[in-house]
């Protein structure tokens, strides 16, 4: 099996595992509700950035960043008790910009292009 697949795998499993760890057992009340919207396993396997996004102003997602960083080594403990991996990589957070990327794209378009007008009447239609 390729490598490519095997860490695409392994992405997926962690994060299923660390959204369920985060929900059921981490007790941080900086730890608000977070998505986990990715999971990046670096090809040495010793690192993983994991994206998330939190709800509420900068300064309450920067403490959940903060409540998650300080909660890794419990998830990286307790992923190592549930899955089946030689080494648990390190987890990193990270925010994840690609919907506020995705917003600034449509509205740079929506500047720009002109808005779409409906198609005209099919007159060969019956």
């Amino acid at each position: 099996m390729s490598g490519g697949k095997r860490i695409a795998r392994l992405n997926e499993q962690l994060k299923r595992e660390i959204s369920e760890l985060i929900q059921k057992q981490v007790r941080d009340p900086r730890v608000g509700l977070v998505t986990i919207t990715g999971v990046d396993v670096a090809r040495d396997l010793g690192s993983a950035k994991v994206y998330v996004r939190a709800l509420g102003t900068p300064d309450q997602v920067t403490s959940t960043l903060e409540g998650l960083g300080a909660a890794a080594p419990f998830l990286r403990t307790a992923l190592g008790q549930v899955m089946r991996v030689r080494r648990v990589p390190e987890l990193r957070f990270r925010t994840d910009r690609s919907y506020e990327h995705a917003q600034r794209i449509e509205r740079v378009l929506s500047e720009i292009l002109p808005a779409e007008e409906p198609p005209p009447p099919d007159d060969d239609a019956e």
